[in-house]
């Protein structure tokens, strides 16, 4: 169908259009927030000033036709500096080859939520973007238009070229653009059909591809300043406790060394809001030269920690405010399974109840109850943290790998007592996100050491301070409960889940609505680990967990177990239960029939593959996998993994299926692998050599991806295509080791 957009705004509050040096125009859009206006976001600008990379949000057109996108989403590897300026240029309707991208500094004046996370980017743009262009190319037309004394109707475009058959006249945007700045924004912009797109559905390579392979200065990491100063803290040794004093005489002594005192990030009467943390409020900063002598100093400091007292802090997520526990104590991980395993026996929070779920299990001819457990697990992006700051009277600057800086602005603000306008962040390119970089107290941190020392500063974390710093997926256990009558039915569904500090369960996805009795329970335990949001929150857990049990649960019944979910599929679709279920039924079915198809499961089953099936919904898409492995001496040995993916519209095949081969690798490594243990506090994994990570030669040899072809506008991908890994590898090693498995890793039952 073809797309319009009916916004009625002023010309300075929906563009902004100069005319520049050479000829062009500059096009900027507050899109983020609904198209709202903003009167003071864009200034004139000559395109040769080193400057022009200081705006965001627009299109700059020059006189040679070059065009020019910024792209306002931070990046961190998922390709959003390809797909949102793919957006733009599709409908401005340009040649791709002549589009530069670039990455766009955070702007509050423009931008009201920078953010890239929750597989929001494209599915939140796809309009929004594509207006940008639409408008700009309307704006191009009418220049012609007017200049050739013609209808706009006559005239068509084509790869930045503006062309009038009848006449034979021709001319490119860039040498319309200065005229087409002269102009009045047009209030109705008419969006392409599908369709006609030439750029979006087609294969993109990275815009920084070559740039990251041959090694140019990307990352925060790369950074330098003339002046600039290396900062490392130290942390207490155990969650629990906190700095008491500290005796740097050694330390001052060596190499290099400026300055060494302690700071707090947050101050004590601060309201944090969903991104804050004050997982070590108080931190031992060691400033000096270079890296390998502040690294080396280091070593040195002596430092004594006491223990911490049980505190309460509120926390704003959106204006709505909630009470968090910090429990005192040195927290182990067997004593918190055994929390947990105490916690699981309780009454639980009710979530969801349909029908009579309790009389089903009483009359039940069988009941099979099954627990899932999995550990906390660490991000460990590849580029460890650091940030550099300059803070001097009034301004602040960053440069900085951060996934939400709009979230981390207004504490940077508070704790330094600088207007949030006068703070200028630099997004640096990440060297892996996956949530961690959502949490910017590295940022506030940075600042207050700049702060004290008057001079720029980069901080660096090694991979020590990195992995024991916090923000970890949070642990968690799930018991799910089976009713099945005396004819092999299912009649009645139990789970009941919980973790530290949160309870994995969403209550409203399949399979509630697909039975008619169904209960969903919680529990939580607070901890004094910090917790955050690890790629796909809740659900990288409880998909394991719910997709593992139905396996099992398909083969009590004697069915096959993608018959089985399609079966219950059918009846969450003709007659569900409940009304809140937020899954759509012949989506789900459509990712599994795919994938039963390209895995070819019916000759499949007929040869000894050892192999496992698993599907989940989130953040809008679904996703399907059959995995196929083999045990090479007791290891794993993934041969094929076969992906189908709903996602709505593909924006850019390449970057997409690549997202998808990155989450399945991020997977197979997590399940198989993936565990941060605690002894007394202590995280007892703090580098690579304790903290397993998959490698090369255990990525699955084959990944065959397929998309389901609809013209729904685009939903989630960073984040769909991870949690369903985990249970299609659980189910592939029950055929292959002949047990089921309940707890995360893997690997760990498997040598066992």
């Amino acid at each position: 169908k073809i797309e319009e957009e009916k916004k009625t705004f002023s010309r300075r509050s929906f563009l902004k259009i100069t005319s520049i040096s050479g000829g062009g125009m500059l096009i900027g859009f507050s899109w983020l927030m609904g198209l709202q206006p903003n009167e003071a976001f864009a200034s004139p600008f000559n395109p040769n000033e080193q400057g022009a990379a200081e705006f965001n949000g627009y299109i700059q057109i020059m006189g040679d036709n070059k065009i020019k996108i910024f792209c306002p989403n931070p990046e961190f590897g998922q390709n959003v500096m390809t797909s949102l300026p793919m957006l733009i240029a599709e409908e401005l309707d340009v040649d791709w080859k002549n589009c530069i991208v670039e990455q766009a500094p955070y702007d509050v004046k423009l931008y009201k939520r920078q953010f890239t996370g929750g597989s929001n980017s494209i599915r939140q743009a796809w309009k929004e973007l594509r207006s940008v262009g639409a408008s700009a190319r309307e704006l191009l037309l009418l220049a012609a238009a007017n200049s050739w004394k013609v209808p706009q109707s006559e005239l068509n475009t084509k790869m930045g070229i503006i062309f009038h058959t009848k006449s034979g006249k021709s001319a490119t945007y860039g040498e319309l653009a200065t005229e087409a700045s002269k102009l009045t924004v047009p209030q109705n912009v008419v969006l392409k059909n599908n369709s006609d797109f030439t750029i979006l559905g087609n294969p993109q390579k990275n815009v920084e591809g070559l740039k990251i392979v041959s090694g140019k200065p990307l990352f925060t990491l790369d950074y330098h300043q003339e002046g600039m100063l290396i900062a490392m803290a130290q942390h207490p040794p155990a969650f629990g406790l906190k700095l008491k004093s500290f005796n740097a005489n050694e330390v001052l002594k060596q190499p290099g060394i400026k300055e060494v005192f302690s700071i707090k990030v947050l101050d004590d009467t601060f309201e944090k809001a969903i991104f804050d943390t004050r997982t070590f409020n108080e931190l031992v900063i060691i400033v000096g030269n270079t890296t390998w002598e502040v690294l080396s100093a280091k070593k040195k400091l002596k430092a004594t920690w006491e223990p911490i007292l049980e505190t309460k802090e509120v926390v704003n997520i959106f204006g709505n405010k909630r009470e968090e526990i910090i429990p005192a104590g040195l927290e182990s991980t067997d004593s918190q399974y055994a929390k947990m395993i105490q916690e699981s026996k309780k009454p639980g929070k009710l979530l969801r109840k349909d029908g009579n779920p309790e009389l089903a299990f009483q009359q039940a001819h069988e009941i099979l109850e099954r627990t899932y457990t999995a550990p906390f697990l660490a991000h460990n992006t590849m580029e460890p943290i650091s940030c550099f700051a300059n803070v001097t009277l009034d301004k602040a600057e960053f440069v900085a790998p951060i996934q939400a800086p709009d979230f981390i602005a207004p504490t940077i603000a508070a704790r330094l007592g600088i207007p949030k306008e006068n703070i200028e962040i630099q997004l640096a390119r990440m060297g892996g996100g996956f949530g961690r970089r959502a949490y910017g107290h590295y940022m506030v941190e940075a600042g207050i050491i700049s702060q004290k020392i008057k001079a720029p500063v980069k901080l660096i974390y090694t991979r020590e301070d990195d992995m024991t710093y916090g923000i970890y997926r949070p642990m968690y256990s799930v018991t799910y409960r089976a009713a099945i009558d005396a004819n092999k039915k299912l009649t009645a569904l139990h789970v009941k889940g919980g973790g530290l500090p949160e309870s994995p369960v969403h209550e409203n996805r399949f399979p509630a609505g697909a039975v008619d009795n169904y209960l969903a329970e919680s529990w939580a335990i607070p901890t004094n680990l910090t917790i955050g949001a690890f790629r796909a929150p809740r659900s990288n857990f409880i998909a394991s967990a719910e997709q593992s049990f139905l396996d099992e649960l398909a083969e009590t019944l004697e069915k096959d177990p993608i018959d089985f979910r399609i079966e219950l599929l059918q009846k969450a679709k003709v007659n569900p239960v409940g009304k809140n279920n937020e899954y759509n039924a012949d989506r789900y079915i459509g990712v599994l029939e795919m994938v039963k198809e390209k895995s070819d499961w019916k000759n499949l089953k007929l040869t000894n593959k050892k192999y496992g099936v698993a599907a989940y919904f989130c953040h809008q898409s679904y996703a399907a996998h059959v995995v196929e492995l083999s045990l090479n001496d007791g290891t794993p040995v993934v041969e094929k993994v076969t992906t189908a993916i709903d996602c709505g519209v593909v924006v850019n095949p390449e970057g997409a299926k690549n997202m998808i081969e990155g989450a399945v690798v991020d997977g197979v490594g997590n399940c198989l692998f993936g565990a941060l243990t605690i002894k007394n506090g202590k995280p007892e994994q703090q580098n690579f050599d304790q903290y397993r990570m998959i490698r090369h030669n255990e990525a699955p040899k084959k990944i065959d991806i397929h998309f389901i072809k609809n013209d729904i506008d685009p939903t989630g991908l960073g984040e769909p295509p991870f949690p369903p890994v985990f249970a299609a590898v659980a189910n592939a090693l029950y055929k292959a080791a002949g047990k089921r498995f309940y707890n995360q890793p893997f690997q760990k039952d498997l040598e066992a």
